[in-house]
């Protein structure tokens, strides 16, 4: 079956036409694709169309197959279920901005941090860049009925981005199509963890995204302890991409920070940090450690924030604790993915009893 949200709209208007009907359909697929429909919502289709384009292809890739929302305040946690069984996640944010949307790029993930719960089961697969569109079209239709539409993504929910360099690439170029959803490249964030020769050649595809690096420690001793990445790439090398990237794209580069008791917490890190930044054009963005319970890992006290903030303060670094939110939903990458794929294994091992 063809995957119709990966096309654009000139290689869906060709497709078109190789099945034999007229070009102009290409576009009305592709709008209607883009507006969150299916087949059988595209009402100015005959009903003979829409039955043969369902047999030959697929106009959503991704449905919703869970959601919750948070009481505390209004972020909704996406299960997403894909046409193949699989599931990702995805986390809905409201700002006085717009709508953030945080997306999955990949099925689990293979980089291995220790702080995360999406790497549990390794990587199966990767997304398609359809399938990315779709997890945002999804989201669309959600908050339809509220008059609302995702105006901010992040690609920061499962996978490494730049382990799905392709898929990724071909994702932001359909964000930008004339007859599509239209998002500016602008309000888009890529996280990754560290892979320095994607990293330049994200900088050379001159695509406005917000580079944002899970850094997550001040020297590679530290960072080796939490993140595999760190036995490939130095933070000194990641840090010259990052600064080849401000060059190149004229924006600057976010750190994230996870902040983990007796790792990486204390102020002696803080300050060894500010000196790796020092005269950079970056912001850092403190991240309370999300427990991980088969991780062992351990938090951070309010206090503890407070005080690593202060320091990068005093030193003129730019940072920010990162508000928390969906903490009720069980908001962090992986975690309702993992509690979805454990309780499936339980019920298999009950029935097999």
């Amino acid at each position: 079956m063809t995957e119709l949200t990966g096309m654009t709209c000139e290689e869906l208007t060709a497709w078109v036409k190789e099945q034999g009907y007229p070009a102009f359909r290409g576009k009305q697929i592709f709008r209607w694709i883009h507006q969150g429909a299916d087949f059988d919502g595209m009402t100015n289709l005959s009903k003979n169309l829409r039955e043969e384009l369902a047999q030959r292809a697929v106009a959503q890739p991704v449905s919703i197959r869970t959601q919750r929302r948070s009481e505390l305040d209004g972020t909704v946690k996406f299960l997403y279920e894909l046409k193949d069984g699989n599931c990702v996640e995805g986390v809905l944010m409201r700002y006085k901005y717009g709508v953030s949307l945080c997306i999955s790029t990949q099925v689990g993930c293979r980089m291995g941090c220790r702080f995360c719960a999406s790497t549990l089961e390794g990587r199966v697969r990767d997304l398609t860049a359809g399938e990315m569109l779709g997890e945002i079209l999804c989201a669309n239709r959600f908050m339809a009925p509220e008059g609302e539409k995702v105006s901010h993504v992040v690609l920061m929910g499962s996978g490494e981005p730049l382990d799905n360099y392709d898929n990724v690439i071909r994702f932001l170029h359909l964000l930008r199509e004339e007859e599509g959803i239209r998002l500016s490249l602008r309000n888009v964030s890529l996280s990754t963890c560290g892979i320095v020769p994607k990293m330049y050649a994200l900088a050379e595809e001159n695509l406005p995204v917000t580079l944002c690096v899970s850094l997550h420690a001040p020297n590679d001793e530290i960072r080796r302890m939490t993140m595999p990445v760190a036995n490939t790439w130095s933070i000194d090398e990641i840090l010259k991409a990052c600064r080849y990237y401000i060059r190149k794209t004229g924006r600057r580069v976010i750190f994230e920070y996870a902040l983990s008791g007796g790792i990486n917490a204390g102020e002696e890190q803080a300050r060894e940090l500010a000196g790796r930044l020092r005269g950079m054009q970056c912001h850092v963005n403190l991240i309370p450690l999300n427990v991980v319970e088969e991780r062992g890992m351990k938090g951070v006290t309010e206090e503890n924030v407070r005080r690593f903030l202060k320091v990068l303060q005093e030193e003129n670094i730019s940072a920010t604790r990162r508000r928390e939110m969906g903490d009720d939903i069980e908001g962090a990458c992986g975690q309702l993915r993992r509690k979805t794929i454990n309780a499936a294994r339980g019920e298999l091992a009950d029935a097999e009893v």
